[in-house]
């Protein structure tokens, strides 16, 4: 790897942990730029997932203040998280790299239609509850664990987006702040990624260069992120993950 190249890496990493933090799509950035200085497949994968855990720590602690008061929501979706984690890893190791090609793109659609339409949705599940005169599910019911379960595995497994689907399962069947869910989503993002690429080590080969440029990068663009996400509002933060997300599905249907 030339220093052209090594730059390219950790400034893709720098942009990687702020876009992780505030949206959920950082691999959509480094994984291109791997390919591009000459990175296999498998192996870019792999690197970028280990690479990108200090990133996903560094947002965690810039957003630590939403975090208050959801240790135990943490606790038990993170539990969930992991364990898709080890499944969506086991898949990349077993299943050719095609397998996710089609319903990705889906996947992360179907997240933003949720993103965008979530205000409306709570709205009418809050008149539903006090109509009925019941209270928010703490930790989203029997479905956001199923719904994380599945999208830590497609997580494990590539993660383009994932954020972006977190944040839809989270935002709908949870009652509380996009910022809040937000901290969440950066917890549970480095549970997938560190699990993941704790999987790797013992069957996968890394390039640790690369490793180690996109984990310096993505730790500086995870505090960057948080101090940036955290000021945004609700419907400039929506924007966000929309505008980012139909770019990560036009960059998948164009590979």
């Amino acid at each position: 790897m030339t220093i052209w190249e090594a730059v390219a890496v950790c400034v893709a990493g720098i942009g990687a942990g702020a876009l992780n933090t505030i949206v959920g799509t950082g691999t959509l950035l480094t994984f291109p730029v791997l390919l591009a200085v000459g990175v296999p497949p498998v192996t870019a994968n792999v690197s970028n997932a280990l690479g990108l855990v200090p990133g996903s720590v560094s947002g965690a602690i810039g957003y630590r203040r939403e975090l208050s008061g959801q240790r135990r929501r943490v606790l038990i979706l993170g539990s969930v998280a992991f364990l898709g984690a080890i499944g969506g890893a086991a898949l990349l190791v077993t299943l050719p790299s095609s397998a996710f090609d089609t319903i990705v793109p889906v996947l992360i659609a179907v997240a933003l239609v949720l993103v965008i339409i979530q205000p409306w949705l709570s709205r009418l599940a809050r008149r539903r509850r006090e109509k009925r005169g019941e209270s928010a599910r703490p930790h989203g019911g029997v479905l956001l664990p199923t719904g994380l379960l599945f999208a830590s595995a497609y997580g494990g497994y590539f993660g383009a987006a994932q954020g972006i689907i977190y944040l839809a399962l989270m935002g709908l069947l949870l009652d509380e702040s996009l910022q809040r869910i937000n901290a969440v989503k950066n917890i549970l993002g480095a549970i997938v990624n560190g699990t993941a690429a704790a999987f790797f080590l013992f069957v996968a080969d890394f390039n640790w260069t690369a490793v180690l440029l996109i984990a310096a990068g993505s730790a500086v663009g995870g505090q960057f992120g948080a101090l940036v996400g955290r000021k945004l509002p609700p419907t400039a933060l929506r924007i966000i993950i929309v505008a980012v997300g139909t770019a990560a599905i036009a960059q998948q249907l164009l590979r």
